[in-house]
């Protein structure tokens, strides 16, 4: 294996590093996120809320939006990234409400 080829393969073995670690991260903050949904799940539920707000949800969407162009990140795929966590909440609330 040449000096190059070694190098390439450690370099991608420092990438796959800390892709791991961030895999791990969006988990345990998903994890911690739908914690926090729950409880405002539950919340809605004992006081007859609708499970949607969309008013909120809006909001939630164009912040996203910002944060993803902060980050360099496509606006688009964080719509849809978000739109589908927020469909995975309103699904849980209103399953807390039946």
């Amino acid at each position: 294996m040449s000096d190059l080829t070694q190098r390439a393969a450690e370099l991608l073995a420092d990438h796959r590093d800390r892709i791991d670690r961030l895999d791990a991260i969006l988990v345990y903050t998903l994890g911690e996120r739908f914690k926090h949904t729950q409880a405002v799940g539950r919340l809605k539920a004992q006081h007859d809320l609708p499970p949607s707000d969309p008013t909120r949800e809006e909001r939630q969407i164009e912040r996203l939006e910002w944060l993803a162009k902060e980050a360099d990140l496509d606006p688009e795929f964080a719509k849809k990234f978000l739109n589908f966590i927020i469909s995975e909440v309103i699904r849980h609330h209103e399953k807390l409400q039946r």
